[in-house]
């Protein structure tokens, strides 16, 4: 069971949205999965892997975007472009 859980776990972080701060200065998403509230801070120049199984993220804009995981984010002056 264990190493089912271990699969699983590395199998979910492969298709994680990854989120790079290609701005100035550190930035704050807050992130909404499962039901879940989280703030994550990704700081100038980082990547940040964030919802494997979906979620919605507002941007410091205040834009809310909903990812599926997989996509690759960049955040600049507080807007995102999504691939």
């Amino acid at each position: 069971m264990a190493a089912t859980f271990l699969v699983l776990s590395l199998s979910s972080g492969a298709i994680a949205a990854t989120v790079t701060n290609a701005g100035s200065g550190a930035v704050v998403l807050v992130v909404v999965e499962n039901g879940n509230r989280m703030e994550v801070s990704i700081d100038a120049g980082s990547s940040e892997q964030i919802c494997p199984s979906g979620c919605f993220v507002t941007l410091p804009n205040g834009d809310r975007v909903g990812l599926e995981g997989g996509e690759t984010v960049e955040i600049k002056d507080g807007a995102a472009t999504i691939r």
